[in-house]
Protein backbone atom coordinates (compact mmCIF):
# COMPACT_ATOMS: atom_id res chain seq x y z
CA UNK A 1 0.00 0.00 0.00
CA UNK A 2 1.08 3.75 -0.37
CA UNK A 3 1.84 5.75 2.83
CA UNK A 4 -1.07 7.23 2.28
CA UNK A 5 -3.43 4.15 2.23
CA UNK A 6 -1.46 2.89 4.94
CA UNK A 7 -2.15 5.68 7.22
CA UNK A 8 -6.03 5.46 6.11
CA UNK A 9 -5.77 1.99 7.30
CA UNK A 10 -4.43 2.39 10.49
CA UNK A 11 -6.95 5.49 10.92
CA UNK A 12 -9.80 3.11 10.55
CA UNK A 13 -8.80 0.11 12.28
CA UNK A 14 -8.24 2.81 15.39
CA UNK A 15 -11.84 4.06 14.59
CA UNK A 16 -13.13 1.06 14.52
CA UNK A 17 -16.08 -0.51 16.82
CA UNK A 18 -13.69 -3.10 18.01
CA UNK A 19 -10.93 -0.46 19.17
CA UNK A 20 -13.25 1.48 20.39
CA UNK A 21 -15.27 -1.13 22.75
CA UNK A 22 -11.67 -1.47 24.15
CA UNK A 23 -11.32 1.29 25.24
CA UNK A 24 -14.92 1.36 26.87
CA UNK A 25 -13.81 -2.01 28.40
CA UNK A 26 -11.22 -0.61 29.68
CA UNK A 27 -12.24 2.62 31.12
CA UNK A 28 -15.17 1.17 32.43
CA UNK A 29 -13.71 -1.71 34.76
CA UNK A 30 -11.40 1.28 36.27
CA UNK A 31 -14.33 3.30 36.47
CA UNK A 32 -16.48 0.60 38.36
CA UNK A 33 -14.02 -1.74 40.51
CA UNK A 34 -15.04 -0.10 43.87
CA UNK A 35 -18.46 -0.93 43.25
CA UNK A 36 -18.08 -4.44 41.84
CA UNK A 37 -15.52 -5.12 44.83
CA UNK A 38 -18.34 -3.87 47.28
CA UNK A 39 -21.44 -6.24 45.24
CA UNK A 40 -19.43 -9.34 45.56
CA UNK A 41 -18.10 -8.45 49.21
CA UNK A 42 -21.42 -8.44 50.34
CA UNK A 43 -22.77 -11.55 48.07
CA UNK A 44 -22.15 -14.24 50.71
CA UNK A 45 -18.27 -15.00 49.80
CA UNK A 46 -16.29 -15.05 53.02
CA UNK A 47 -13.93 -12.40 52.92
CA UNK A 48 -10.68 -14.95 52.02
CA UNK A 49 -13.21 -16.01 48.82
CA UNK A 50 -13.98 -12.34 48.15
CA UNK A 51 -10.24 -11.48 48.11
CA UNK A 52 -9.43 -14.38 45.48
CA UNK A 53 -12.42 -13.18 43.26
CA UNK A 54 -10.77 -9.69 43.16
CA UNK A 55 -7.23 -10.93 42.86
CA UNK A 56 -8.22 -13.25 39.88
CA UNK A 57 -7.43 -12.87 36.59
CA UNK A 58 -10.87 -13.97 35.71
CA UNK A 59 -11.87 -10.67 37.38
CA UNK A 60 -11.86 -9.03 34.45
CA UNK A 61 -14.96 -11.10 32.66
CA UNK A 62 -16.47 -11.51 35.74
CA UNK A 63 -17.32 -7.78 35.37
CA UNK A 64 -18.23 -7.71 32.40
CA UNK A 65 -20.34 -10.51 33.20
CA UNK A 66 -21.90 -8.57 35.37
CA UNK A 67 -21.72 -5.01 33.45
CA UNK A 68 -23.96 -7.44 30.91
CA UNK A 69 -26.72 -8.91 33.11
CA UNK A 70 -27.51 -5.33 34.56
CA UNK A 71 -27.44 -3.93 30.99
CA UNK A 72 -30.43 -6.92 30.13
CA UNK A 73 -31.89 -6.08 33.59
CA UNK A 74 -31.54 -8.11 36.07
CA UNK A 75 -31.11 -6.23 39.67
CA UNK A 76 -27.28 -7.36 41.01
CA UNK A 77 -28.23 -6.53 44.21
CA UNK A 78 -30.23 -9.53 44.47
CA UNK A 79 -28.98 -11.54 41.81
CA UNK A 80 -24.90 -11.72 42.86
CA UNK A 81 -25.68 -13.50 46.04
CA UNK A 82 -27.97 -16.05 44.32
CA UNK A 83 -25.51 -16.84 41.59
CA UNK A 84 -23.03 -17.19 45.16
CA UNK A 85 -25.47 -19.82 46.86
CA UNK A 86 -26.58 -21.53 43.94
CA UNK A 87 -23.70 -24.22 44.56
CA UNK A 88 -21.05 -24.18 46.56
CA UNK A 89 -17.55 -23.83 45.41
CA UNK A 90 -15.33 -26.35 47.39
CA UNK A 91 -13.93 -28.03 44.26
CA UNK A 92 -13.48 -24.52 42.26
CA UNK A 93 -9.42 -23.54 41.49
CA UNK A 94 -11.11 -19.85 40.21
CA UNK A 95 -14.00 -18.93 41.99
CA UNK A 96 -14.10 -15.66 39.77
CA UNK A 97 -14.61 -17.91 36.57
CA UNK A 98 -17.03 -19.89 38.27
CA UNK A 99 -19.54 -17.02 38.85
CA UNK A 100 -18.42 -15.41 35.88
CA UNK A 101 -19.90 -19.05 34.27
CA UNK A 102 -23.00 -18.63 36.44
CA UNK A 103 -24.10 -15.34 34.97
CA UNK A 104 -23.03 -16.66 31.41
CA UNK A 105 -25.71 -19.35 32.09
CA UNK A 106 -28.30 -17.12 33.64
CA UNK A 107 -27.90 -14.49 31.06
CA UNK A 108 -28.41 -16.83 28.36
CA UNK A 109 -31.16 -18.34 29.04
CA UNK A 110 -32.85 -14.48 29.14
CA UNK A 111 -31.49 -13.60 25.75
CA UNK A 112 -34.47 -12.24 24.64
CA UNK A 113 -34.28 -9.42 27.45
CA UNK A 114 -31.26 -7.61 24.62
CA UNK A 115 -33.78 -6.24 22.79
CA UNK A 116 -35.29 -4.76 26.20
CA UNK A 117 -32.15 -3.41 27.04
CA UNK A 118 -31.27 -1.65 23.65
CA UNK A 119 -34.67 -0.25 23.78
CA UNK A 120 -34.14 1.43 27.23
CA UNK A 121 -30.60 2.50 25.95
CA UNK A 122 -28.72 0.46 28.26
CA UNK A 123 -26.63 -0.75 25.19
CA UNK A 124 -24.16 1.47 23.38
CA UNK A 125 -24.56 0.80 19.91
CA UNK A 126 -26.89 -2.03 20.65
CA UNK A 127 -23.84 -4.56 21.76
CA UNK A 128 -21.83 -2.95 24.72
CA UNK A 129 -23.06 -3.15 28.18
CA UNK A 130 -23.43 1.10 29.17
CA UNK A 131 -21.25 1.27 32.19
CA UNK A 132 -23.55 3.36 34.88
CA UNK A 133 -23.60 4.28 38.47
CA UNK A 134 -21.31 5.93 40.72
CA UNK A 135 -17.76 6.90 39.45
CA UNK A 136 -14.91 9.54 38.77
CA UNK A 137 -16.35 12.83 36.72
CA UNK A 138 -13.38 12.22 34.45
CA UNK A 139 -13.90 8.67 34.05
CA UNK A 140 -17.60 9.19 33.50
CA UNK A 141 -16.65 11.89 30.51
CA UNK A 142 -14.27 9.28 29.10
CA UNK A 143 -17.04 7.03 28.70
CA UNK A 144 -19.62 9.13 27.51
CA UNK A 145 -17.18 10.08 24.40
CA UNK A 146 -16.54 6.99 23.36
CA UNK A 147 -20.18 6.33 23.38
CA UNK A 148 -20.50 9.11 21.16
CA UNK A 149 -18.06 7.65 18.85
CA UNK A 150 -19.27 4.11 19.12
CA UNK A 151 -22.53 4.98 17.68
CA UNK A 152 -21.36 7.55 14.78
CA UNK A 153 -19.28 4.73 13.84
CA UNK A 154 -21.91 2.12 13.87
CA UNK A 155 -23.84 4.92 11.76
CA UNK A 156 -20.67 5.61 9.31
CA UNK A 157 -20.40 1.86 8.52
CA UNK A 158 -24.23 1.51 7.63
CA UNK A 159 -24.03 4.53 5.47
CA UNK A 160 -20.86 3.29 3.70
CA UNK A 161 -22.94 -0.09 3.10
CA UNK A 162 -26.20 1.17 2.05
CA UNK A 163 -23.90 3.39 -0.72
CA UNK A 164 -22.17 0.85 -1.91
CA UNK A 165 -25.99 -1.92 -1.80
CA UNK A 166 -23.60 -4.34 0.07
CA UNK A 167 -25.27 -7.76 -0.31
CA UNK A 168 -25.69 -7.89 3.90
CA UNK A 169 -27.50 -4.26 4.10
CA UNK A 170 -29.61 -5.41 1.34
CA UNK A 171 -30.47 -8.42 3.61
CA UNK A 172 -31.90 -5.88 5.98
CA UNK A 173 -34.78 -5.03 3.79
CA UNK A 174 -35.31 -1.47 1.71
CA UNK A 175 -34.68 1.37 4.65
CA UNK A 176 -38.30 2.59 5.20
CA UNK A 177 -39.25 6.20 4.96
CA UNK A 178 -41.42 8.10 7.66
CA UNK A 179 -42.22 6.95 11.02
CA UNK A 180 -40.20 3.62 10.16
CA UNK A 181 -37.08 4.75 9.57
CA UNK A 182 -35.67 5.92 12.75
CA UNK A 183 -36.77 2.61 14.21
CA UNK A 184 -35.17 0.51 11.27
CA UNK A 185 -31.70 2.35 10.88
CA UNK A 186 -31.40 1.74 15.39
CA UNK A 187 -31.48 -1.84 14.34
CA UNK A 188 -29.23 -1.87 10.88
CA UNK A 189 -26.40 0.32 13.25
CA UNK A 190 -26.65 -2.87 15.62
CA UNK A 191 -26.10 -4.94 13.30
CA UNK A 192 -23.18 -2.66 11.43
CA UNK A 193 -21.44 -2.04 14.97
CA UNK A 194 -21.50 -6.33 15.12
CA UNK A 195 -19.79 -6.49 12.06
CA UNK A 196 -17.10 -3.82 12.63
CA UNK A 197 -16.71 -5.53 15.90
CA UNK A 198 -15.61 -8.69 14.51
CA UNK A 199 -14.04 -7.76 10.85
CA UNK A 200 -17.11 -9.49 9.03
CA UNK A 201 -16.65 -9.38 5.50
CA UNK A 202 -19.11 -11.64 4.50
CA UNK A 203 -22.24 -10.79 2.48
CA UNK A 204 -24.45 -12.80 5.47
CA UNK A 205 -25.30 -10.19 8.12
CA UNK A 206 -23.82 -12.31 10.63
CA UNK A 207 -21.59 -13.59 9.06
CA UNK A 208 -20.29 -17.39 10.14
CA UNK A 209 -20.69 -19.06 13.90
CA UNK A 210 -19.13 -17.13 16.85
CA UNK A 211 -15.95 -17.77 18.19
CA UNK A 212 -16.16 -16.91 22.00
CA UNK A 213 -19.02 -16.77 24.69
CA UNK A 214 -18.43 -12.99 24.25
CA UNK A 215 -19.05 -12.84 20.54
CA UNK A 216 -21.78 -15.24 20.89
CA UNK A 217 -23.37 -12.64 23.23
CA UNK A 218 -22.67 -10.05 20.46
CA UNK A 219 -24.21 -12.13 17.93
CA UNK A 220 -27.42 -12.93 20.16
CA UNK A 221 -27.87 -9.29 20.18
CA UNK A 222 -27.20 -8.45 16.70
CA UNK A 223 -29.70 -11.25 15.55
CA UNK A 224 -32.93 -10.41 17.69
CA UNK A 225 -31.84 -6.30 16.09
CA UNK A 226 -31.32 -8.25 12.49
CA UNK A 227 -35.02 -9.57 12.95
CA UNK A 228 -36.41 -6.63 13.77
CA UNK A 229 -35.39 -4.62 11.08
CA UNK A 230 -36.07 -7.12 8.85
CA UNK A 231 -40.21 -7.48 10.49
CA UNK A 232 -40.04 -3.47 10.27
CA UNK A 233 -38.72 -2.78 6.46
CA UNK A 234 -41.58 -5.75 5.60
CA UNK A 235 -44.70 -3.72 7.35
CA UNK A 236 -43.90 -0.63 5.95
CA UNK A 237 -43.76 -2.40 2.53
CA UNK A 238 -46.90 -3.94 3.17
CA UNK A 239 -48.66 -0.50 4.19
CA UNK A 240 -47.13 0.87 1.43
CA UNK A 241 -48.59 -1.67 -1.02
CA UNK A 242 -52.27 -1.21 0.84
CA UNK A 243 -52.14 2.37 0.34
CA UNK A 244 -51.75 2.21 -3.06
CA UNK A 245 -54.54 -0.51 -3.60
CA UNK A 246 -56.69 1.83 -1.31
CA UNK A 247 -56.38 4.81 -3.63
CA UNK A 248 -56.31 2.96 -6.50
CA UNK A 249 -56.87 4.30 -10.36
CA UNK A 250 -59.57 6.69 -10.94
CA UNK A 251 -62.75 5.59 -12.73
CA UNK A 252 -62.24 6.41 -16.18
CA UNK A 253 -63.58 9.92 -17.21
CA UNK A 254 -64.15 11.10 -13.80
CA UNK A 255 -61.53 13.51 -12.96
CA UNK A 256 -60.10 13.67 -8.94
Amino acid sequence: MSAHETIAAEQDAWGSVAHLAAEYETIAAAAQHDRWVSLLSDSGLTDEQAKAVVNSEAFGPLIGELRRAEAYGFDLQRLIPRVVASRAFDDALDIAAVIAGRFATVVAQHTRAGARARRSGHLVAGLIPRATGPMEAEMRRGLVEREQLLEARASAVLDAAIQSRDAWVTALGPPPRGSAAAAWRSRACTVAAYRDRYGMISARPLGSTPESTAQAFDAARARIALDEARNIARTHSIEKQSARTRSGPSPAGIQL
